[in-house]
Protein backbone atom coordinates (compact mmCIF):
# COMPACT_ATOMS: atom_id res chain seq x y z
CA UNK A 1 0.00 0.00 0.00
CA UNK A 2 1.35 3.42 -0.97
CA UNK A 3 1.96 5.91 1.81
CA UNK A 4 3.34 8.75 -0.32
CA UNK A 5 2.52 9.68 -3.91
CA UNK A 6 2.18 12.70 -6.18
CA UNK A 7 -0.97 14.13 -7.71
CA UNK A 8 -1.11 15.16 -11.33
CA UNK A 9 -0.33 18.75 -10.30
CA UNK A 10 2.89 17.65 -8.57
CA UNK A 11 1.59 18.05 -5.01
CA UNK A 12 2.37 15.27 -2.54
CA UNK A 13 -0.31 13.12 -0.94
CA UNK A 14 0.44 11.02 2.13
CA UNK A 15 -1.21 8.79 4.69
CA UNK A 16 1.70 9.45 7.06
CA UNK A 17 1.27 11.63 10.10
CA UNK A 18 3.46 13.29 12.71
CA UNK A 19 7.04 12.13 13.01
CA UNK A 20 6.48 9.70 10.12
CA UNK A 21 6.18 12.73 7.82
CA UNK A 22 9.41 14.21 9.15
CA UNK A 23 11.17 10.85 8.66
CA UNK A 24 10.35 10.68 4.92
CA UNK A 25 12.99 12.71 3.02
CA UNK A 26 10.77 13.00 -0.05
CA UNK A 27 8.14 15.12 1.69
CA UNK A 28 9.91 16.52 4.75
CA UNK A 29 10.26 20.30 4.58
CA UNK A 30 11.22 20.89 8.21
CA UNK A 31 10.69 24.52 9.20
CA UNK A 32 9.32 25.28 5.71
CA UNK A 33 5.99 23.50 6.41
CA UNK A 34 3.12 25.99 6.45
CA UNK A 35 0.82 26.31 9.47
CA UNK A 36 -1.95 24.57 7.53
CA UNK A 37 0.33 21.67 6.58
CA UNK A 38 1.48 21.35 10.18
CA UNK A 39 -2.10 21.15 11.37
CA UNK A 40 -3.32 18.72 8.73
CA UNK A 41 -0.30 16.41 8.94
CA UNK A 42 -0.09 16.19 12.73
CA UNK A 43 3.10 18.24 12.94
CA UNK A 44 1.93 20.87 15.40
CA UNK A 45 4.41 21.01 18.24
CA UNK A 46 6.92 18.77 16.46
CA UNK A 47 8.64 21.67 14.65
CA UNK A 48 9.82 25.01 16.09
CA UNK A 49 7.28 27.82 15.61
CA UNK A 50 9.41 29.79 13.16
CA UNK A 51 9.08 29.49 9.37
CA UNK A 52 12.07 29.46 7.01
CA UNK A 53 12.03 29.51 3.22
CA UNK A 54 14.00 27.00 1.18
CA UNK A 55 16.53 29.75 0.39
CA UNK A 56 17.04 30.39 4.09
CA UNK A 57 17.43 26.69 4.83
CA UNK A 58 20.03 26.40 2.07
CA UNK A 59 21.94 29.34 3.52
CA UNK A 60 21.96 27.78 7.00
CA UNK A 61 23.04 24.32 5.84
CA UNK A 62 25.72 25.77 3.55
CA UNK A 63 27.19 27.61 6.53
CA UNK A 64 27.24 24.30 8.44
CA UNK A 65 28.93 22.68 5.45
CA UNK A 66 31.66 25.32 5.38
CA UNK A 67 32.39 24.77 9.07
CA UNK A 68 33.24 21.08 8.59
CA UNK A 69 36.88 20.19 9.18
CA UNK A 70 37.48 17.94 6.15
CA UNK A 71 35.95 16.89 2.84
CA UNK A 72 35.05 13.51 4.34
CA UNK A 73 33.15 15.30 7.12
CA UNK A 74 31.42 17.40 4.46
CA UNK A 75 30.47 14.25 2.58
CA UNK A 76 28.98 12.76 5.75
CA UNK A 77 27.07 15.97 6.50
CA UNK A 78 25.62 16.10 2.98
CA UNK A 79 24.53 12.48 3.29
CA UNK A 80 22.71 13.37 6.50
CA UNK A 81 20.89 16.22 4.73
CA UNK A 82 19.92 13.86 1.90
CA UNK A 83 18.60 11.35 4.43
CA UNK A 84 16.23 13.86 6.01
CA UNK A 85 15.24 16.30 3.21
CA UNK A 86 15.83 15.52 -0.46
CA UNK A 87 14.70 18.85 -1.87
CA UNK A 88 17.00 20.78 0.47
CA UNK A 89 19.89 18.47 -0.39
CA UNK A 90 19.52 18.82 -4.15
CA UNK A 91 18.89 22.56 -4.02
CA UNK A 92 22.08 22.97 -1.95
CA UNK A 93 24.01 20.79 -4.38
CA UNK A 94 22.65 22.58 -7.46
CA UNK A 95 23.48 26.01 -5.99
CA UNK A 96 27.08 25.00 -5.21
CA UNK A 97 27.67 22.25 -7.77
CA UNK A 98 31.25 23.05 -8.75
CA UNK A 99 32.28 23.25 -5.09
CA UNK A 100 30.40 20.18 -3.91
CA UNK A 101 30.82 17.85 -6.90
CA UNK A 102 34.29 16.69 -5.71
CA UNK A 103 32.76 16.00 -2.27
CA UNK A 104 29.68 13.98 -3.25
CA UNK A 105 31.51 12.34 -6.16
CA UNK A 106 35.16 11.79 -7.04
CA UNK A 107 37.56 12.12 -5.29
CA UNK A 108 36.03 12.41 -1.78
CA UNK A 109 33.45 9.69 -2.32
CA UNK A 110 36.42 7.32 -2.44
CA UNK A 111 37.20 8.10 1.21
CA UNK A 112 33.55 7.65 2.11
CA UNK A 113 33.54 4.24 0.41
CA UNK A 114 36.65 3.15 2.29
CA UNK A 115 34.93 4.10 5.56
CA UNK A 116 31.46 2.91 4.58
CA UNK A 117 30.93 0.25 7.25
CA UNK A 118 32.29 2.51 9.99
CA UNK A 119 30.29 5.60 8.94
CA UNK A 120 27.12 3.63 8.14
CA UNK A 121 23.94 5.38 9.29
CA UNK A 122 20.99 4.13 7.29
CA UNK A 123 20.45 1.98 4.20
CA UNK A 124 19.94 3.64 0.83
CA UNK A 125 18.98 1.77 -2.32
CA UNK A 126 18.86 -1.99 -2.78
CA UNK A 127 21.50 -4.48 -1.66
CA UNK A 128 21.51 -7.76 -3.59
CA UNK A 129 23.47 -10.74 -2.29
CA UNK A 130 25.12 -13.35 -4.49
CA UNK A 131 24.32 -15.83 -1.70
CA UNK A 132 20.57 -15.32 -2.21
CA UNK A 133 19.94 -14.85 -5.94
CA UNK A 134 16.39 -16.13 -5.54
CA UNK A 135 15.57 -12.90 -3.65
CA UNK A 136 16.64 -10.49 -6.40
CA UNK A 137 13.23 -9.61 -7.80
CA UNK A 138 11.66 -9.53 -4.35
CA UNK A 139 14.42 -7.18 -3.17
CA UNK A 140 13.98 -4.85 -6.15
CA UNK A 141 10.23 -4.66 -5.53
CA UNK A 142 10.83 -4.00 -1.82
CA UNK A 143 11.91 -0.49 -2.90
CA UNK A 144 8.18 0.24 -3.07
CA UNK A 145 8.49 1.31 -6.71
CA UNK A 146 6.28 -0.14 -9.42
CA UNK A 147 7.03 -1.18 -13.02
CA UNK A 148 6.48 2.33 -14.37
CA UNK A 149 8.13 4.16 -11.47
CA UNK A 150 11.85 3.73 -12.26
CA UNK A 151 13.68 5.58 -15.02
CA UNK A 152 17.27 4.88 -13.98
CA UNK A 153 19.25 2.28 -12.03
CA UNK A 154 22.94 2.67 -11.15
CA UNK A 155 24.40 -0.73 -10.26
CA UNK A 156 27.91 -1.65 -9.15
CA UNK A 157 29.73 -4.78 -8.00
CA UNK A 158 32.36 -2.49 -6.40
CA UNK A 159 35.14 -4.35 -8.19
CA UNK A 160 37.01 -1.28 -9.49
CA UNK A 161 36.04 1.74 -7.42
CA UNK A 162 37.61 4.97 -8.72
CA UNK A 163 41.03 3.44 -9.15
CA UNK A 164 41.15 2.28 -5.50
CA UNK A 165 39.97 -1.24 -6.28
CA UNK A 166 37.59 -3.66 -4.58
CA UNK A 167 35.65 -2.19 -1.65
CA UNK A 168 32.78 -4.63 -1.30
CA UNK A 169 29.53 -3.28 0.10
CA UNK A 170 31.09 0.19 0.35
CA UNK A 171 30.54 0.45 -3.38
CA UNK A 172 26.99 1.57 -2.63
CA UNK A 173 28.57 4.97 -2.04
CA UNK A 174 29.53 5.32 -5.72
CA UNK A 175 26.04 4.34 -6.90
CA UNK A 176 24.45 6.89 -4.56
CA UNK A 177 27.00 9.56 -5.51
CA UNK A 178 26.50 8.96 -9.22
CA UNK A 179 22.74 9.36 -8.87
CA UNK A 180 23.24 12.58 -6.93
CA UNK A 181 25.11 13.97 -9.94
CA UNK A 182 22.43 12.67 -12.31
CA UNK A 183 19.86 14.69 -10.38
CA UNK A 184 21.86 17.85 -9.60
CA UNK A 185 23.37 18.14 -13.08
CA UNK A 186 20.86 16.35 -15.27
CA UNK A 187 17.54 16.87 -13.55
CA UNK A 188 16.82 13.15 -13.20
CA UNK A 189 13.93 12.76 -10.74
CA UNK A 190 15.48 11.23 -7.59
CA UNK A 191 12.21 9.52 -6.77
CA UNK A 192 12.43 7.61 -10.06
CA UNK A 193 16.01 6.36 -9.68
CA UNK A 194 17.51 3.50 -7.72
CA UNK A 195 21.07 2.67 -6.56
CA UNK A 196 21.88 -1.05 -6.45
CA UNK A 197 24.83 -2.83 -4.83
CA UNK A 198 25.66 -6.24 -6.28
CA UNK A 199 27.35 -7.87 -3.29
CA UNK A 200 29.48 -10.67 -4.74
CA UNK A 201 31.92 -10.71 -1.82
CA UNK A 202 35.27 -8.99 -1.55
CA UNK A 203 38.91 -9.98 -1.89
CA UNK A 204 40.10 -7.14 0.34
CA UNK A 205 41.48 -8.81 3.46
CA UNK A 206 41.12 -5.67 5.58
CA UNK A 207 37.37 -5.77 5.01
CA UNK A 208 37.05 -9.51 5.62
CA UNK A 209 38.98 -9.11 8.88
CA UNK A 210 36.97 -6.07 10.01
CA UNK A 211 34.34 -7.07 12.61
CA UNK A 212 32.22 -4.05 11.57
CA UNK A 213 32.16 -4.90 7.86
CA UNK A 214 28.50 -5.16 6.81
CA UNK A 215 28.80 -6.93 3.44
CA UNK A 216 29.10 -10.59 2.50
CA UNK A 217 32.07 -11.88 4.47
CA UNK A 218 33.69 -14.10 1.84
CA UNK A 219 35.93 -13.70 -1.23
CA UNK A 220 34.46 -12.62 -4.55
CA UNK A 221 32.73 -15.59 -6.12
CA UNK A 222 34.03 -17.57 -9.14
CA UNK A 223 33.15 -16.44 -12.66
CA UNK A 224 30.39 -18.98 -13.27
CA UNK A 225 28.56 -18.08 -10.05
CA UNK A 226 29.10 -14.38 -10.76
CA UNK A 227 27.69 -14.68 -14.28
CA UNK A 228 24.63 -16.57 -13.07
CA UNK A 229 24.01 -13.89 -10.43
CA UNK A 230 24.33 -11.07 -12.96
CA UNK A 231 22.00 -12.86 -15.38
CA UNK A 232 19.44 -13.20 -12.58
CA UNK A 233 19.87 -9.51 -11.76
CA UNK A 234 19.25 -8.41 -15.36
CA UNK A 235 16.20 -10.69 -15.51
CA UNK A 236 14.97 -9.18 -12.25
CA UNK A 237 15.37 -5.64 -13.58
CA UNK A 238 13.50 -6.49 -16.76
CA UNK A 239 10.66 -8.00 -14.74
CA UNK A 240 10.41 -5.34 -12.03
CA UNK A 241 11.35 -2.18 -13.95
CA UNK A 242 11.01 -2.91 -17.69
CA UNK A 243 11.52 0.72 -18.81
CA UNK A 244 14.58 1.55 -16.71
CA UNK A 245 17.96 2.57 -18.07
CA UNK A 246 20.67 0.48 -16.39
CA UNK A 247 23.96 2.24 -15.70
CA UNK A 248 26.86 -0.15 -14.92
CA UNK A 249 29.35 1.56 -12.60
CA UNK A 250 32.89 0.62 -11.51
CA UNK A 251 32.58 -3.03 -12.45
CA UNK A 252 35.77 -5.09 -12.22
CA UNK A 253 37.98 -4.82 -15.29
CA UNK A 254 37.53 -8.52 -16.06
CA UNK A 255 33.75 -8.06 -16.18
CA UNK A 256 32.98 -4.53 -17.34
CA UNK A 257 33.23 -4.90 -21.09
CA UNK A 258 31.81 -8.40 -21.39
CA UNK A 259 28.76 -7.44 -19.30
CA UNK A 260 28.19 -4.40 -21.48
CA UNK A 261 28.54 -6.46 -24.66
CA UNK A 262 26.30 -9.22 -23.28
CA UNK A 263 23.42 -7.06 -22.10
CA UNK A 264 23.45 -3.83 -24.12
CA UNK A 265 20.96 -5.28 -26.62
CA UNK A 266 18.76 -6.91 -23.96
CA UNK A 267 17.87 -3.71 -22.12
CA UNK A 268 18.92 -0.07 -22.33
CA UNK A 269 22.27 -0.11 -20.56
CA UNK A 270 25.42 1.94 -20.40
CA UNK A 271 28.86 1.66 -18.81
CA UNK A 272 30.18 5.07 -17.83
CA UNK A 273 33.76 3.90 -17.26
CA UNK A 274 33.92 2.65 -20.85
CA UNK A 275 31.42 4.69 -22.84
CA UNK A 276 31.17 7.89 -20.80
CA UNK A 277 34.95 8.21 -20.57
CA UNK A 278 35.19 7.63 -24.30
CA UNK A 279 32.61 10.29 -25.08
CA UNK A 280 34.12 13.03 -22.91
CA UNK A 281 37.58 12.35 -24.35
CA UNK A 282 36.19 12.53 -27.86
CA UNK A 283 34.57 15.86 -26.97
CA UNK A 284 37.92 17.32 -25.88
CA UNK A 285 39.65 16.09 -29.02
CA UNK A 286 36.87 17.49 -31.22
CA UNK A 287 37.37 20.87 -29.55
CA UNK A 288 41.10 20.62 -30.29
CA UNK A 289 40.33 19.69 -33.90
CA UNK A 290 38.26 22.84 -34.24
CA UNK A 291 41.02 24.96 -32.69
CA UNK A 292 43.93 23.57 -34.71
CA UNK A 293 42.15 22.94 -38.00
CA UNK A 294 43.75 19.48 -38.17
CA UNK A 295 41.02 17.04 -39.16
CA UNK A 296 40.36 14.08 -36.90
CA UNK A 297 41.55 11.44 -39.45
CA UNK A 298 44.90 13.27 -39.67
CA UNK A 299 45.69 12.77 -35.97
CA UNK A 300 47.92 10.05 -34.55
CA UNK A 301 46.61 9.03 -31.14
CA UNK A 302 48.46 7.15 -28.40
CA UNK A 303 46.48 5.88 -25.39
CA UNK A 304 48.58 4.95 -22.37
CA UNK A 305 46.56 2.60 -20.21
CA UNK A 306 44.54 0.07 -22.22
CA UNK A 307 42.05 -1.07 -19.58
CA UNK A 308 38.30 -0.47 -19.65
CA UNK A 309 38.65 3.31 -19.81
CA UNK A 310 41.46 3.31 -22.37
CA UNK A 311 39.80 0.87 -24.75
CA UNK A 312 36.51 2.71 -24.26
CA UNK A 313 38.22 5.89 -25.45
CA UNK A 314 39.65 3.97 -28.42
CA UNK A 315 36.19 2.64 -29.28
CA UNK A 316 34.63 6.10 -29.29
CA UNK A 317 37.48 7.56 -31.33
CA UNK A 318 37.40 4.76 -33.89
CA UNK A 319 33.63 5.22 -34.28
CA UNK A 320 34.16 8.93 -34.88
CA UNK A 321 36.95 8.21 -37.38
CA UNK A 322 34.67 5.86 -39.31
CA UNK A 323 31.97 8.55 -39.31
CA UNK A 324 34.61 10.90 -40.75
CA UNK A 325 35.04 8.61 -43.75
CA UNK A 326 37.65 6.00 -42.78
CA UNK A 327 37.18 2.26 -42.92
CA UNK A 328 37.22 0.42 -39.60
CA UNK A 329 40.74 -0.84 -40.33
CA UNK A 330 41.95 2.65 -41.23
CA UNK A 331 40.37 4.05 -38.07
CA UNK A 332 42.10 1.51 -35.84
CA UNK A 333 45.40 2.20 -37.58
CA UNK A 334 45.30 5.78 -36.21
CA UNK A 335 45.29 4.44 -32.63
CA UNK A 336 48.17 2.99 -30.60
CA UNK A 337 47.36 1.37 -27.24
CA UNK A 338 50.05 0.99 -24.58
CA UNK A 339 49.52 -1.05 -21.42
CA UNK A 340 51.62 -2.26 -18.48
CA UNK A 341 53.58 -4.58 -20.79
CA UNK A 342 54.16 -1.81 -23.33
CA UNK A 343 52.63 -1.38 -26.76
CA UNK A 344 49.73 -3.76 -27.29
CA UNK A 345 50.96 -6.23 -29.90
CA UNK A 346 49.15 -9.25 -31.30
CA UNK A 347 50.18 -12.39 -29.45
CA UNK A 348 51.09 -10.48 -26.31
CA UNK A 349 50.29 -11.82 -22.84
CA UNK A 350 46.80 -11.62 -21.33
CA UNK A 351 45.14 -9.43 -23.95
CA UNK A 352 41.53 -8.52 -23.22
CA UNK A 353 38.76 -8.52 -25.82
CA UNK A 354 38.88 -4.72 -25.85
CA UNK A 355 42.63 -4.67 -26.46
CA UNK A 356 42.49 -7.15 -29.30
CA UNK A 357 40.84 -4.58 -31.57
CA UNK A 358 43.85 -2.28 -31.24
CA UNK A 359 46.79 -4.66 -31.46
CA UNK A 360 49.67 -3.77 -33.73
CA UNK A 361 51.13 -6.59 -35.77
CA UNK A 362 54.59 -7.92 -34.69
CA UNK A 363 56.10 -7.30 -38.13
CA UNK A 364 55.13 -3.62 -37.95
CA UNK A 365 57.15 -3.05 -34.78
CA UNK A 366 59.89 -5.65 -35.22
CA UNK A 367 62.68 -3.07 -35.08
CA UNK A 368 61.27 -1.01 -32.21
CA UNK A 369 63.21 -0.89 -28.96
CA UNK A 370 62.09 -3.36 -26.30
CA UNK A 371 62.36 -2.80 -22.56
CA UNK A 372 63.34 -6.14 -20.97
CA UNK A 373 62.04 -5.09 -17.55
CA UNK A 374 58.71 -4.16 -19.08
CA UNK A 375 58.55 -7.12 -21.42
CA UNK A 376 57.54 -4.96 -24.36
CA UNK A 377 57.88 -1.63 -26.19
CA UNK A 378 57.82 1.30 -23.76
CA UNK A 379 55.81 4.50 -24.10
CA UNK A 380 58.94 6.56 -24.84
CA UNK A 381 59.74 4.40 -27.88
CA UNK A 382 56.14 4.58 -29.08
CA UNK A 383 56.19 8.36 -28.80
CA UNK A 384 59.45 8.57 -30.76
CA UNK A 385 58.27 6.22 -33.52
CA UNK A 386 54.63 7.30 -33.84
CA UNK A 387 55.12 11.05 -33.32
CA UNK A 388 51.63 11.34 -31.83
CA UNK A 389 49.53 14.47 -32.06
CA UNK A 390 47.29 13.26 -29.22
CA UNK A 391 48.48 11.55 -26.02
CA UNK A 392 45.91 10.24 -23.53
CA UNK A 393 46.68 8.72 -20.13
CA UNK A 394 44.40 6.29 -18.29
CA UNK A 395 47.18 4.33 -16.61
CA UNK A 396 47.07 5.50 -12.99
CA UNK A 397 50.87 5.90 -13.20
CA UNK A 398 51.99 9.17 -11.66
CA UNK A 399 54.40 11.12 -13.86
CA UNK A 400 54.34 8.65 -16.76
CA UNK A 401 54.30 11.54 -19.26
CA UNK A 402 57.91 12.55 -18.68
CA UNK A 403 59.57 15.71 -19.93
CA UNK A 404 61.48 13.65 -22.52
CA UNK A 405 58.30 12.11 -23.92
CA UNK A 406 56.43 15.40 -23.98
CA UNK A 407 59.28 17.32 -25.61
CA UNK A 408 59.64 14.57 -28.21
CA UNK A 409 55.93 14.86 -28.97
CA UNK A 410 56.05 18.67 -29.12
CA UNK A 411 58.97 18.53 -31.56
CA UNK A 412 56.68 17.04 -34.18
CA UNK A 413 53.28 18.54 -33.29
CA UNK A 414 52.61 22.27 -33.37
CA UNK A 415 49.73 22.01 -30.87
CA UNK A 416 50.06 18.64 -29.09
CA UNK A 417 46.90 17.48 -27.37
CA UNK A 418 47.83 15.92 -24.01
CA UNK A 419 45.25 14.49 -21.65
CA UNK A 420 46.43 12.96 -18.35
CA UNK A 421 43.11 11.42 -17.37
CA UNK A 422 44.00 9.32 -14.33
CA UNK A 423 42.47 10.34 -11.05
CA UNK A 424 42.58 11.14 -8.24
CA UNK A 425 44.94 14.06 -8.77
CA UNK A 426 48.02 12.34 -7.36
CA UNK A 427 47.79 9.63 -10.05
CA UNK A 428 47.83 12.04 -13.01
CA UNK A 429 50.39 11.14 -15.68
CA UNK A 430 51.61 14.77 -15.65
CA UNK A 431 50.60 18.14 -14.26
CA UNK A 432 49.24 20.84 -16.57
CA UNK A 433 51.91 23.28 -15.39
CA UNK A 434 54.68 20.93 -16.54
CA UNK A 435 52.97 20.14 -19.85
CA UNK A 436 52.55 23.80 -20.70
CA UNK A 437 56.12 24.63 -19.67
CA UNK A 438 57.68 21.71 -21.54
CA UNK A 439 55.83 22.66 -24.75
CA UNK A 440 56.44 26.43 -24.47
CA UNK A 441 52.72 27.00 -23.98
CA UNK A 442 51.67 25.09 -27.09
CA UNK A 443 50.05 22.05 -25.45
CA UNK A 444 46.27 21.72 -25.42
CA UNK A 445 45.59 20.12 -22.06
CA UNK A 446 42.59 18.45 -20.47
CA UNK A 447 42.72 16.39 -17.28
CA UNK A 448 40.70 13.80 -15.44
CA UNK A 449 40.99 15.57 -12.09
CA UNK A 450 40.42 19.28 -11.41
CA UNK A 451 43.51 21.49 -11.71
CA UNK A 452 43.89 25.22 -11.10
CA UNK A 453 44.62 27.51 -14.07
CA UNK A 454 48.25 27.81 -15.14
CA UNK A 455 49.88 31.20 -15.71
CA UNK A 456 52.65 31.04 -18.31
CA UNK A 457 54.30 33.91 -20.17
CA UNK A 458 51.41 36.29 -19.65
CA UNK A 459 48.64 33.86 -20.59
CA UNK A 460 46.30 32.15 -18.16
CA UNK A 461 45.59 28.60 -19.31
CA UNK A 462 42.26 27.30 -17.97
CA UNK A 463 42.44 23.53 -17.66
CA UNK A 464 39.32 21.75 -18.84
CA UNK A 465 38.40 18.76 -16.71
CA UNK A 466 37.37 15.72 -18.75
CA UNK A 467 34.84 14.82 -16.10
CA UNK A 468 32.32 12.18 -17.12
CA UNK A 469 29.70 14.35 -15.45
CA UNK A 470 29.79 16.43 -18.64
CA UNK A 471 28.24 13.45 -20.44
CA UNK A 472 26.41 10.88 -18.34
CA UNK A 473 23.68 13.08 -16.76
CA UNK A 474 22.63 14.41 -20.16
CA UNK A 475 22.97 11.00 -21.77
CA UNK A 476 20.66 9.52 -19.16
CA UNK A 477 18.17 12.38 -19.44
CA UNK A 478 18.12 12.13 -23.23
CA UNK A 479 17.65 8.36 -23.15
CA UNK A 480 14.77 8.76 -20.69
CA UNK A 481 13.18 11.56 -22.72
CA UNK A 482 13.22 9.36 -25.81
CA UNK A 483 12.36 6.14 -23.98
CA UNK A 484 15.37 4.59 -25.72
CA UNK A 485 15.28 0.81 -26.02
CA UNK A 486 19.08 0.77 -26.41
CA UNK A 487 21.98 3.17 -25.93
CA UNK A 488 23.47 3.35 -29.41
CA UNK A 489 26.85 4.46 -30.67
CA UNK A 490 25.02 7.31 -32.39
CA UNK A 491 23.68 8.54 -29.04
CA UNK A 492 27.16 8.43 -27.50
CA UNK A 493 28.72 10.33 -30.40
CA UNK A 494 25.89 12.87 -30.27
CA UNK A 495 26.70 13.48 -26.61
CA UNK A 496 30.38 14.10 -27.42
CA UNK A 497 29.63 16.50 -30.27
CA UNK A 498 27.13 18.38 -28.11
CA UNK A 499 29.76 18.92 -25.40
CA UNK A 500 32.36 20.04 -27.94
CA UNK A 501 29.89 22.50 -29.47
CA UNK A 502 29.60 24.31 -26.14
CA UNK A 503 33.28 25.31 -26.06
CA UNK A 504 34.76 28.51 -27.50
CA UNK A 505 38.46 27.79 -27.98
CA UNK A 506 39.32 31.01 -29.80
CA UNK A 507 40.71 32.90 -26.80
CA UNK A 508 44.34 32.15 -25.79
CA UNK A 509 44.40 29.66 -22.92
CA UNK A 510 40.74 28.71 -23.31
CA UNK A 511 39.77 25.25 -22.00
CA UNK A 512 38.89 22.32 -24.25
CA UNK A 513 35.78 21.47 -22.25
CA UNK A 514 32.86 23.36 -20.64
CA UNK A 515 33.16 24.46 -17.03
CA UNK A 516 31.65 22.29 -14.31
CA UNK A 517 29.72 25.37 -13.13
CA UNK A 518 27.60 25.08 -16.29
CA UNK A 519 26.80 21.39 -15.86
CA UNK A 520 23.02 21.77 -15.84
CA UNK A 521 23.00 23.70 -19.12
CA UNK A 522 25.53 21.24 -20.57
CA UNK A 523 23.32 18.31 -19.58
CA UNK A 524 20.28 19.89 -21.24
CA UNK A 525 22.21 20.35 -24.50
CA UNK A 526 23.56 16.80 -24.35
CA UNK A 527 20.11 15.36 -23.59
CA UNK A 528 18.58 17.15 -26.56
CA UNK A 529 21.23 15.79 -28.92
CA UNK A 530 20.96 12.27 -27.44
CA UNK A 531 17.17 12.17 -27.72
CA UNK A 532 17.36 13.28 -31.35
CA UNK A 533 20.00 10.62 -32.04
CA UNK A 534 17.79 7.96 -30.43
CA UNK A 535 14.99 8.98 -32.78
CA UNK A 536 17.34 8.91 -35.80
CA UNK A 537 18.67 5.48 -34.79
CA UNK A 538 15.15 4.06 -34.48
CA UNK A 539 15.34 3.22 -30.76
CA UNK A 540 13.02 5.94 -29.38
CA UNK A 541 9.90 4.45 -27.80
CA UNK A 542 8.40 7.82 -26.81
CA UNK A 543 7.15 10.58 -29.04
CA UNK A 544 9.36 13.63 -29.38
CA UNK A 545 7.93 17.05 -30.15
CA UNK A 546 9.32 19.45 -32.73
CA UNK A 547 10.84 21.32 -29.78
CA UNK A 548 13.03 18.61 -28.29
CA UNK A 549 15.06 21.11 -26.28
CA UNK A 550 11.89 22.44 -24.65
CA UNK A 551 10.67 18.90 -24.00
CA UNK A 552 13.95 18.08 -22.25
CA UNK A 553 13.80 21.19 -20.07
CA UNK A 554 10.22 20.36 -19.10
CA UNK A 555 11.32 16.87 -18.04
CA UNK A 556 14.12 18.10 -15.75
CA UNK A 557 13.25 17.75 -12.07
CA UNK A 558 13.57 20.93 -10.03
CA UNK A 559 14.49 21.01 -6.31
CA UNK A 560 11.52 23.05 -5.06
CA UNK A 561 9.06 22.42 -2.25
CA UNK A 562 5.63 21.25 -3.28
CA UNK A 563 2.44 21.20 -1.21
CA UNK A 564 2.04 18.16 1.07
CA UNK A 565 -1.57 17.17 1.61
CA UNK A 566 -3.15 14.53 3.82
CA UNK A 567 -4.76 11.52 2.19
Amino acid sequence: MRTVWQDSDGAWRTTLRGRQVLADPRINKGTAFSDAERAHLGLTGLIPAGHLTLDQQVSRVYAQYRRQSSDLARNVQLNEVQDRNEVLYYRLLADHLSEMLPVVYTPTVGQAIENYSHEYRRPRGVYLSVDQPELIEQSLRASGLGPDDVDLIVATDAGAILGIGDWGVGGMGIAVGKLAVYTAAGGINPGRSLPVLLDVGTDRESLLDDPLYIGNRHPRVPADQYDAFLAAFVAGVRAAFPHALLHWEDMGVQNARRLLDRYRDQLPSFNDDIQGTGAVNLAAILAAVRLTGIKLPDHRIVIFGAGSAGTGIADRLSTALVAAGLTDEQARSRLWAVDRHGLVVAGGPGLSAGQLRYCRQPAEVANWRQDPALGGIPLAEVAQRVRPTVLIGTSGRTGAFTEQIVREMAAHAERPVIMPMSNPTELAEATPADLISWTDGRALVATGSPFAPVDYQGIRYVIGQANNALVFPGLGLGAIAAGASRVTDGMLSAAAYAVADLVDTTAPGAPLLPAVEALRATSAAVATAVAQAALADGVARKSLSTDVAGQVLELMWQPVYRPVRPA
